[in-house]
Parts: C-alpha cells; sequence; structure tokens
C-alpha cells in the first residue's frame, strides 16, 4: 500500500498574495477537513513529492496554503494546477454503504440482467445526487443512487449492479 499513488484530494488553484501563498481547492467535503492531512504530496513531473511543513488555513469559502519553497507570487504561479494527494492510510475508514470515489473508479458496471455497460471512468458531483460516468461502447451517465440504481457494490471483485436500461 505504501507504493501506491497518494489520492487526489485538491488542487492548487492558483496563487494568492505576493508571499508564495496559494488558493487551494479542495475536494473534501466540507472543504476544510483537507487540513487534517499531513503530510500533503504533491504530483511534480508524474511523481508525488512528500510536503511535510504545510501552513494552510479556511480563507473565505476556501482554503489558501504556504508550501515550503515558494516565497513569491512567481513561485506560486508554477504550482497552479499541481494535484494535492493524501495517503490512503490516512483516511478514515469509511462506514457501511459509503465509498471514497477513488475506489469507485475502475469498477465493472452490470446490470440486473448481467450486461456489462462499461466501467467507472470518473464521478461528477451535481446538486441532486452524484453521477458515475461509464465507459463502455458508449459514454453513459449514471445516477448513483445506493438501494434505488446502484443496487450492490463489490469492491474485492471489483464490479457494481446497477438497475438501468442500457438503451439510456
Amino acid at each position: 500500500m505504501a507504493d501506491e499513488a497518494p489520492i487526489v484530494m485538491g488542487r492548487v488553484a492558483g496563487p494568492y498574495g505576493i508571499r508564495g501563498w496559494v488558493h487551494v481547492m479542495s475536494f473534501t467535503k466540507p472543504p476544510e477537513n483537507l487540513l487534517d492531512y499531513r503530510p500533503w504530496y504533491l504530483a511534480r513531473d508524474r511523481r508525488w513529492e512528500a510536503i511535510e511543513s504545510v501552513e494552510a488555513r479556511r480563507h473565505g469559502k476556501g482554503l489558501i496554503a504556504k508550501l515550503p519553497g515558494c516565497g513569491d507570487r512567481d513561485a506560486a504561479a508554477l504550482l497552479k494546477g499541481m494535484h494535492i494527494g493524501v495517503r490512503r492510510e490516512h483516511l478514515p475508514q469509511p462506514g457501511e454503504d459509503e465509498y471514497y470515489w477513488h475506489d469507485l473508479v475502475g469498477l465493472r458496471v452490470q446490470t440486473t440482467q448481467g450486461r456489462v455497460l462499461g466501467t467507472v471512468d470518473h464521478l461528477i458531483e451535481t446538486g441532486a445526487n452524484d453521477v458515475l460516468v461509464v465507459r463502455g461502447e458508449r459514454e453513459r451517465l449514471i445516477p448513483f443512487i445506493l438501494g434505488q440504481v446502484v443496487l450492490s457494490i463489490d469492491l474485492a471483485a471489483g464490479e457494481m449492479r446497477v438497475d438501468w436500461d442500457p438503451e439510456f
């Protein structure tokens, strides 16, 4: 598990001020939960680098952070778009019928009749419910509604069973 890539939990949105601080877009709910995880990892040239000493705080509706070696606005601007990751072992265990999106990506999706629709490529957060983006012979958007649309998830087998019309 230590060799696995960190799970992306946010990204650097751009510089904040002139002293090397950056805006951080958190993918956690609530956003400030990202502040609870250390170390952060930044993706540099497709390699993850641990960032041990991060000064970060809530600012308005978002987060700002001061990363080591980032002393001015120009240096902060170079970090824009970098993903922020944390190690899986630092995340709390999900409860029953709770899943990290990361765990759903790659699952094979099949209907109750056994027709394989494809695999989960990613998820989209909408106001009402999250949506699975399933790629197979074509792309499908399937609401992630446990018990109604998503009937079962077997992470060990890499499968998800859905009650979904394949023609949609």
